[in-house]
């Protein structure tokens, strides 16, 4: 099989801002090393009538989490991910994400994410074992 060769053309459905159906999600750096970006999902996103779909959560998740690693110069791709949902996402509702670093095992990152309700509530989380590739 011949080697992975990871590029951005800025066409990601999470974050590429030249993909008009895309979410185009913001990054912002934290302090304390994580990464955060919110969203308010509209009701093209939804699952159930007025529910945000879970699969948009997930994405999203999983997206924070890799944009950390690239930012911090690990090349990676998604090769596990673990995702809890703990609350329903209502369609308009501002969601916060945040991403972490937790961790490196041979050729693994690993990440944590969370989103969280205007509230602060935990609606979400998820943790990740990144690959790292050549």
């Amino acid at each position: 099989m011949p080697a992975l060769r990871l590029s951005d053309d800025r066409w990601c459905f999470a974050c590429g801002e030249k993909n008009p159906a895309g979410l185009k999600l913001v990054f912002s750096a934290a302090p304390d090393g994580a990464l955060r970006a919110s969203f308010s999902f509209r009701k093209e996103h939804q699952g159930y009538e007025g529910i945000v779909h879970g699969g948009l959560i997930g994405l999203v998740l999983d997206e924070i989490m890799l944009n950390l690693a690239w930012r911090m110069g690990l090349r990676a791709v998604t090769a596990a991910l673990d995702l809890r949902f703990r609350e329903a996402v209502r369609v308009g509702e501002r969601v916060e994400f945040t991403g972490r670093i937790t961790g490196r095992k041979g050729r693994l990152v690993l990440a944590e994410a969370e989103a969280r309700s205007p509230d602060g509530a935990l609606v979400a989380e998820a943790k990740a074992k990144c690959l790292l590739v050549d």
